[in-house]
């Protein structure tokens, strides 16, 4: 089963907010035994909005089938006992600012001197060697700086991000790869390395087919809204009581898409003839086509779209993604019992293979849930205090 592909793998995770908790929250999904390491007063996403009971929900939703350790970095004996716990894993995964985790003695040379074959996976804003690679960056200011925000909302107004932390997400999910990758390496050839995963560079991948385009004609892409660049039509179409998201691009769907409204003309229109006049008149062919679809409701028109092989869809809104069959037949929620947040209702794994109904996630954990429990495993015994919700 996909989900016990990494068994046996353990992970040493020193990640907080979004980006390393989605990687390392993968490689848990994927059967690996987690270990957060966080300060005793717990790592920066569990104080981000909005709270159930006191409890991130953000944190809740990132920080899934991983146990916790609360451990003082700056204190020595405890910074020992990371770098110990480090030293035996198999991988290990931050995403501190460039040269912070090597002033604490949790570097990637401090641990291969130990461990010759750790997998280590640095994740920061610009990576490790770029010029910028001492400035901090969130989502949003990532976003911003590699021209995401630029290509994002509607021409002529301010500029507008993708709600979702997108680069957050895709930085997580790329650093996962880097870890699987290295981790087929080592199997190989029984070496670990460092892997530099920048969330700048993360986003410009995101972005492969517009800086294609950028690079062959030096045109900077603009925003358009629902519309895909190079296609038409190929965006939100509104209906009588709605709206839809609509690609009838392909020569033989754009045909069957003019017959089911019944405007030959459409075919006959010399500005329409081919993709390249539908996607410079683009304007003009929305607005004749939201002419004919606006007189019947979405449900009828998808329908019939639908028996014609047109490629579209309903514009939901996030309650009515939840309940579509897609959502369910795919078994993309799962319940949870936390001990403090209470029962939750959470996004599970995408990571599954065929027929596999992967089992749901253990709750995140509470600030140093499992400190004793796997410093005791460890062999390591401490002195120093450590937070009153560690057991």
């Amino acid at each position: 089963m996909l989900s016990n592909s990494l068994s046996g793998v353990r992970v040493i995770d020193f990640t907080q907010v979004a980006a390393g908790p989605v990687c390392t929250q993968t490689l848990a999904d994927l059967g690996a035994d987690v270990v957060k390491i966080e300060p005793q007063d717990g790592e920066l996403c569990r104080n981000l909005a909005p709270f159930v009971n006191g409890q991130s929900l953000g944190f809740l939703a990132l920080n899934g089938n991983k146990r916790s350790v609360a451990l003082d970095l700056k204190d020595p004996g405890q910074q020992a006992a990371a770098l110990q716990l480090a030293a035996e894993a198999d991988v290990v995964v931050e995403s501190y600012r460039p040269g912070v985790m090597q002033r604490l003695g949790l570097g990637y040379e401090d641990i291969r001197r130990r461990n010759a074959g750790v997998v280590y996976c640095s994740i920061s804003a610009y990576g490790q060697q770029s010029a910028w690679r001492h400035k901090p960056g969130v989502d949003g200011v990532l976003q911003a700086v590699s021209g995401l925000m630029s290509v994002t909302g509607l021409p002529d107004a301010p500029p507008c991000k993708v709600q979702v932390p997108i680069v957050d997400m895709v930085t997580g999910y790329i650093a996962s790869i880097g870890v699987l990758g290295a981790l087929s390496r080592r199997a190989r050839e029984g070496t670990g390395e460092w892997i530099d995963v920048g969330m700048f560079a993360s986003a410009i991948a995101v972005q492969q087919m517009a800086f294609a385009s950028f690079f062959a004609d030096g045109v900077a892409p603009q925003r358009m809204g629902s519309a895909a660049p190079y296609a038409a039509p190929n965006e939100a179409v509104r209906c009588a009581d709605g709206w839809i998201m609509l690609a009838a691009y392909h020569p033989s769907r754009w045909q069957a898409l003019c017959r089911i409204l019944e405007c030959p003309s459409l075919l006959a229109d010399q500005r329409f003839q081919d993709l390249s006049g539908r996607i410079a008149h683009r304007q003009a062919l929305v607005e004749l086509l939201e002419a004919r679809t606006t007189l019947r409701p979405r449900s009828e028109w998808l329908e019939r779209f639908e028996a014609a092989d047109i490629i579209c869809a309903p514009i939901n809104d996030y309650a009515e993604a939840a309940a579509s069959p897609a959502f369910a037949s795919a078994g993309l929620a799962e319940t949870i019992h936390h001990p403090v947040a209470g029962d939750l209702r959470l996004a599970g794994t995408p990571f599954r293979a065929a027929g596999e109904v992967p089992a749901p996630r253990r709750p995140a954990p509470l600030v140093g849930e499992h400190t004793n429990e796997v410093l005791q495993a460890a062999g390591i015994s401490l002195t120093q205090p450590r937070s009153e919700t560690c057991q």
